[in-house]
């Protein structure tokens, strides 16, 4: 059997063995070799079929065992375009699912074409493609905004883009969306999955999709359906142009492609599933389970896959060597990342294997990694402990900011004081130093308030609870715990008063995140504030609930204009994206220098960071020039709803203060108005005010 993870070795022998190598088909001089591993099996058999009947079966091979589990046939029937299948056979017994006569898809399936209700077949396909020489954008980290989006969804409904590429790999790079996403500022676009997926029978069953695709088939296939009608009607080779064509397109407009992963678990579900693929080739090798074979769940989705074994492990690394090679993908989010790095005990540790080949492989150098750092196993909240050169989700920094916003000013107004004072929410904006490691620095943190799971911006301050009778589960599914408030009235309201405050607690959330210290995730749709009519769990619903609207009210377009706003002055101060955490009394490159004072210009006292009573702070970052000139900024942040008098401190070598925003206004103003050290700023209740120190 194979080793477990405990005893691989680093990324030069074990996960990288050379047996290993070469798996999937790679294509010779006229004809082509297939190599597939099963540890197990007793016999793999390749099955071609005709190329327009895919239940036609035109020849059968058998592969020959070679050593190392891995099983190879080379022959001229394998060329591009030729559809086929294997059947594996093996031993019965706990944790083994072997049927000699079931077809499945090969692992490294490049292409996948579909036959029936429920039937795949893997395709052959060439892949050759004209890069013309464009090169990876390759943002350096600190000056990357990430922009999470769904690939339909975006594109979908825009005016601009024609009716035949809407909601398509080319919808996506159409000068339209380019436009957008250049004028707005944004620097990555980060997609949910576009690995090949299909929708659970669950759903069907209630006339719902699977649309956010969550369920990968395959981890080598861009998913079909997301390719215009003419590529899908050419085959996989013209949609793997297409999508190769889209990353080209993205990246000649300066613009990196960040894939959402799903390598935790596959379609094939649980005990009772779809036996597609690896269920069939080794069940007992590739899935998490215990001796009797019941499968161990961390996933919640029904399996999980098993990354202690090397095969499981070299078939993750050797997707995303695809993906960031052959498609020139610029990053990747691995969805449920703490599975992943789960060892033979199924229990999860930052010194993985697989974590670290990930990020030590040479293939994979320059690549951005960005870890969901939790699964729903024993032990599964990870965050901040990812390895060095990893980024993760702050889930931390997501419920700081929208308690200190939202849910702790509805506590507020019920209970006439705050719950807690400024000081959990400073340093979540200062980069979350209690979180990660100080070698890893502020960039260890993807900052969000929103994401793809949750509400929207715009459902976070106009709803108390989730709205999801329309998943079909009765309003079951979906976080309970929101930390949302909804400012007076559940869901729309002709209230004015309460539709000023909403807006103003969308810009204060958006202002904390785009300066905050980290690397910022705007989820799409969020900039002219997109609402999901209070579904904190879309994943089952593609259709106008989820896609983008492009036709804004004037209030939506300012709310725009703030967030390229914000976007702007992030690019021009990099104070405000610190590279490392500064350390006192030390001259750190890259850090940004940051002193605290309270509403009268004094420095922050220690009762009055933990004072519920007192939330008003002015924090003052200054650069450590490295490759940038010399910056500093100061934000004021007053975190109640009655208006506040501020005095500004006297910083040293500071002689005025240039406005710069200010969540207060509901355009954002470009008049630059300067103020001197003591003089006296009104604050709006719950308000940021951003400034230039001079």
């Amino acid at each position: 059997m194979i080793s477990p993870v405990s005893v691989i070795s680093p990324p030069d022998a074990g996960l990288l063995d050379p047996a290993l190598d070469g798996l999937g088909v790679v294509l010779l001089d006229g004809q082509a070799r297939l190599r597939v591993w099963s540890d197990t099996a007793d016999a793999i058999e390749l099955v071609v079929f005709d190329d327009t009947d895919l239940d036609w079966i035109t020849a059968t091979e058998p592969l020959v065992a070679i050593g190392g589990g891995v099983w190879e046939i080379t022959t001229p029937l394998l060329r591009p375009g030729t559809r086929y299948a294997i059947r594996v056979d093996g031993p019965h017994g706990p944790g083994n699912t072997f049927n000699g006569g079931t077809l499945l898809l090969e692992p490294y399936s490049r292409g996948l074409v579909r036959t029936g209700y429920d039937g795949w077949r893997s395709e052959v396909v060439d892949g050759s493609f004209d890069w013309g020489g464009v090169a990876k954008p390759a943002i350096p980290m600190d000056r990357t905004v990430l922009y999470e989006g769904h690939l339909k969804g975006l594109s979908k409904r825009h005016p601009d883009v024609p009716g035949a590429l809407r909601g398509t790999y080319a919808g996506l790079a159409h000068p339209a969306m380019v436009q957008h996403l250049l004028d707005l500022g944004v620097t990555s676009i980060e997609l949910l999955p576009v690995h090949a997926f299909t929708t659970e029978p669950r759903l069907l069953q209630h006339g719902l999709a699977n649309y956010w695709g969550y369920n990968s088939l395959n981890f080598f296939t861009p998913h079909a359906a997301y390719a215009t009608e003419e590529a899908r009607r050419q085959g996989p080779e013209a949609i793997l142009r297409e999508f190769k064509g889209m990353v080209k397109l993205l990246h000649e407009a300066g613009l990196e492609v960040i894939l959402d992963v799903v390598y935790n678990h596959t379609a094939e579900e649980g005990i009772g599933g779809p036996r597609s693929s690896l269920r069939g080739i080794d069940n007992r090798a590739y899935y998490r389970q215990q001796e009797d074979g019941a499968y161990i769940d961390v996933t919640g989705c029904g399996n999980a896959v098993d990354t202690s074994t090397d095969a499981a492990a070299r078939l993750v690394l050797d997707s995303l060597r695809y993906w960031a090679n052959d498609v020139q993908i610029d990053g990747f989010r691995f969805d449920l990342a703490a599975t992943l790095g789960r060892d033979a005990g199924h229990v999860f540790t930052p010194e993985h294997p697989l974590l670290r080949a990930i990020l030590d492989d040479p293939a994979l150098a320059g690549v951005k990694m960005i870890a969901e750092p939790w699964d729903v196993g024993m032990g599964g909240w990870q965050t901040g402990n990812f390895g060095d050169g990893w980024s993760e989700w702050n889930d931390r920094y997501r419920d700081r900011v929208r308690n200190f916003w939202l849910s702790d000013v509805d506590y507020a107004r019920r209970a006439s004081t705050s719950p807690v004072g400024i000081g959990g929410f400073a340093n979540r904006l200062a980069g979350s130093a209690n979180t990660f490691a100080d070698a890893r620095g502020p960039l260890a943190s993807v900052n969000f308030v929103t994401a793809h799971d949750g509400f929207t911006l715009r459902d976070l301050v106009s709803y108390d609870v989730k709205h999801n009778l329309g998943n079909g589960e009765q309003n079951r599914d979906g976080a309970d715990t929101n930390r949302s408030f909804n400012h007076g009235a559940e869901g729309p309201t002709d209230d004015e008063r309460i539709l000023a405050t909403r807006r103003k607690a969308m810009r204060n959330l958006l202002g904390t995140l785009l300066l905050s210290a980290g690397v910022p995730m705007l989820t799409a749709g969020d900039e002219f504030a997109r609402t999901q009519r209070g579904n904190n769990n879309a994943y089952c619903h593609d259709s106008v609930l989820t896609w983008l609207t492009w036709e804004h009210a004037p209030w939506q377009q300012d709310l725009y204009a703030h967030v390229r706003h914000l976007l702007r002055l992030r690019r021009e101060n990099p104070a405000l994206r610190p590279s490392r955490f500064a350390r006192l009394g030390e001259r750190t490159p890259s850090a940004s220098v940051m002193e605290w004072y309270d509403e009268h210009g004094e420095t922050m006292s220690i009762e009055r960071w933990t004072d519920p009573s007192h939330r008003t702070l002015q924090y003052v970052a200054a650069s450590t020039p490295e490759f940038e000139g010399f910056n500093r900024v100061l934000l004021m942040v007053h975190g109640t709803e009655r208006p506040i008098e501020v005095t500004l401190p006297d910083v040293e070598g500071v002689t005025r203060f240039v406005s710069l925003w200010s969540s207060a206004d509901e355009t954002p103003s470009e008049s630059a108005e300067v103020f001197v050290p003591g003089d006296t700023v009104a604050l709006a209740g719950t308000s940021m005010r951003l400034f230039r120190a001079e």
